[in-house]
């Protein structure tokens, strides 16, 4: 009889990005890698593949996320061959770099992880196929094209999305990233959870949802945030009651936060939902 891990062969995406509201609160750069590697470190021990949408800048969340699966790779499920970890590069992020670059990287991760190149129309680029292009600087048109269609691509690869942060200023695209992902998740019913504790934009989609009251030092101007009002709490889908989706929104103790993550998850594996 074969083992199966509780998430064996679920895909969770992670959307996670500094927050406005982080100095305001306490907390530094650190507390965000930390939540994020006690959030990542979880899921993969429970057997959960992740996919994150970054960049390749050192030391970022991308490093973050290779360093762990390389740590914490548990026994793949019997006939599971998926890396632990799927970073994805957008056009505009990865025409960016050098082909030495983007070879260096690659060369250097485990059968664990693994970069996925995209084209603008999201796509999957051939690494053989990237060599006939040059470096070059995407306009903004290409920076928002390419960034959404990097972001439609994860939510039809993966079950549900766990939102952390996020900046609200100087962003590429049409939209906070944090924000086209929920809102992108919340339209195609897949699971969201948001974890709030470290304010920014996931804060404020939560504040738009009525999980929790505004804050004075909410950011009622990004494009776009009044496209969440036409969602509520209960469009998370996420296996959480509507009281437990509010404390996720605004525990400052990753425990609590991971806790609750992970009883949603569970919930939803037991009726079929995810």
């Amino acid at each position: 009889m074969s083992y199966q891990e509780v998430l064996g062969q679920k895909t969770i995406a992670i959307s996670i990005s500094e927050s406005p509201d982080m100095s305001i609160l306490g907390l530094g750069d650190e507390h965000l890698r930390d939540a994020m590697a006690e959030v990542a470190r979880h899921l993969l021990a429970l057997g959960a593949r992740l996919i994150y949408g970054g960049d390749l800048r050192q030391h970022g969340f991308s490093d973050l996320l290779f360093e762990l699966v390389s740590r914490h790779r548990r026994d793949a499920d019997e006939g599971d061959t998926r890396p632990g970890v799927t970073n994805y590069l957008a056009w505009p992020v990865h025409i960016l770099q050098s082909m030495v670059t983007l070879e260096t990287q690659i060369s250097e991760l485990e059968e664990s992880a693994e970069l996925v190149l995209l084209r603008i129309d999201g796509s999957v680029l051939p690494i053989e196929e990237r060599r006939g292009f040059a470096p070059t600087i995407p306009t903004d048109q290409e920076w928002a094209d390419g960034l959404t269609s990097m972001r439609i691509s994860m939510i039809s690869n993966s079950e549900a999305r766990i939102v952390v942060g996020g900046r609200v200023e100087g962003y590429k695209g049409t939209m906070p990233g944090i924000a086209e992902e929920t809102l992108l998740s919340l339209r195609a019913a897949k699971p969201v959870f948001l974890v709030g504790g470290f304010g920014g934009c996931t804060r404020d989609i939560a504040e738009t949802l009525g999980l929790i009251k505004p804050r004075p030092t909410s950011n009622p101007g990004w494009a776009k945030r009044c496209e969440f009002a036409a969602f509520t709490a209960a469009d998370l889908n996420n296996g959480l009651t509507a009281e437990e989706n509010a404390t996720l929104a605004y525990t400052p103790h990753i425990d609590q936060a991971i806790m609750l993550i992970l009883r949603g998850l569970i919930q939803l594996t037991k009726t079929d939902s995810l």
